[in-house]
């Protein structure tokens, strides 16, 4: 693998607009600058950041082997770190889904006030957050949701649908605007399994459809810089001419573009996922067919860390009238393109 499609280092931004604004329990305040240290937001100035009952939080999530997840991962530590009244208990992130359901049951075993679970795969540990659940501790359900509402306290994540529909939209109308007809539209997923990466693809699909045009051909490239590199290959070898192409994921979005600069292509306006900081400056550039990504802030996970906090303390959202935590939380998408990408380089996550 050429070097400009290796991995590089992590780093994590501030809590960005993507992030939860109704939230008492977040902040809007960006990090001065990116980092390769977590910069994870400051606590809120309210009544629920005062010290409390001291909680055990559990925590655990995939491989830290992906930007995304990385960031994920650093933000959850460091927003813990916040509160002289939490004591984070994180378990080692595995690929493994026998490895994650033993490391969960670990944190059931030591029982931890409440559970933050970035599921491998909700279908599959939906059966230990159940237990979790049965065995009176709270489970934060972050990103990939389990089936069973009984298996959580609280969801919390990104819009999945929404992050298709702005794709579909941005593409959509810069075909228009050209006055395309019949366009040739790829598609490049995450992976194609998991319900987020249908919701995106269903998302995309729907926005198309309102200007008339339709996906051409699409394909999964697993969330990984080296799948990412070989799918858009073959996409660019099977297709000649192409108007337009959605990439799900940053992370996988750099293998994708290392290809699209082998091949020397530059036809088609290319939209991203995620809103990693390389693909921010992509777009910065002005000179690469990367025209916009749009966001899935990983600050989701400081958010899930004080919701975490605020369930297992008996507390509510000090900007909503409810007395506790809502059951789910859809944080919104949003378009960065050259207009304005100056706003969000300082939030970017290190693909």
């Amino acid at each position: 693998m050429s070097e400009n499609v290796a991995r590089r280092g992590f780093l994590v931004g501030g809590l960005g607009g993507a992030a939860l604004l109704a939230a008492g329990c977040t902040s809007n305040e960006p990090a001065a600058a990116p980092s390769s240290a977590a910069a994870a937001p400051a606590p809120a100035a309210s009544g629920n950041d005062q010290p409390g009952t001291k909680v055990t939080i559990g925590f655990s999530a995939p491989a830290a082997d992906h930007g995304w997840i990385a960031a994920i991962a650093k933000n959850a530590e460091a927003t813990a770190k916040q509160y002289s009244d939490i004591d984070f208990k994180p378990v080692e992130p595995t690929n493994d889904i026998n490895q994650q359901i033993s490391a969960v049951e670990s944190l059931i075993a030591q029982k931890v006030n409440a559970l933050v679970i970035l599921p491998n795969d909700g279908q599959q540990l939906n059966q230990v957050a159940l237990q979790a659940t049965e065995a009176g501790i709270p489970v934060i359900n972050l990103d990939r949701v389990f089936p069973d509402k009984l298996a959580y306290r609280t969801w919390i994540g990104g819009d999945n649908y929404g992050m298709g529909v702005a794709a579909g939209h941005f593409i959509g109308k810069q075909l228009k605007d050209k006055g395309v007809s019949n366009p040739v539209i790829v598609e490049i997923q995450g992976i194609a399994t998991l319900p987020l990466t249908q919701d995106r693809s269903k998302g995309f699909a729907d926005a198309l459809k309102t200007y008339g045009f339709s996906v051409t051909a699409k394909q999964d490239a697993k969330f990984t810089v080296e799948t990412g590199n070989q799918v858009a290959t073959s996409l660019l070898q099977a297709h000649k001419k192409i108007d337009a192409m959605w990439n799900h994921d940053d992370d996988q979005g750099v293998g994708v573009l290392a290809a699209i600069k082998e091949a020397g292509r530059d036809e088609f306006v290319m939209v991203g996922g995620a809103g990693s900081l390389n693909a921010m400056k992509e777009i910065q550039s002005g000179t690469s067919v990367l025209k916009a990504t749009v966001t899935y802030s990983p600050t989701m996970a400081s958010s899930a860390i004080r919701l975490a906090r605020l369930v297992a303390q008996g507390k509510g959202m000090s900007d909503l009238v409810e007395n506790s935590v809502p059951q789910s939380i859809t944080l919104a998408s949003e378009t960065i393109t050259k207009d304005n990408v100056e706003k969000y380089l300082e939030l970017g996550f290190e693909s």
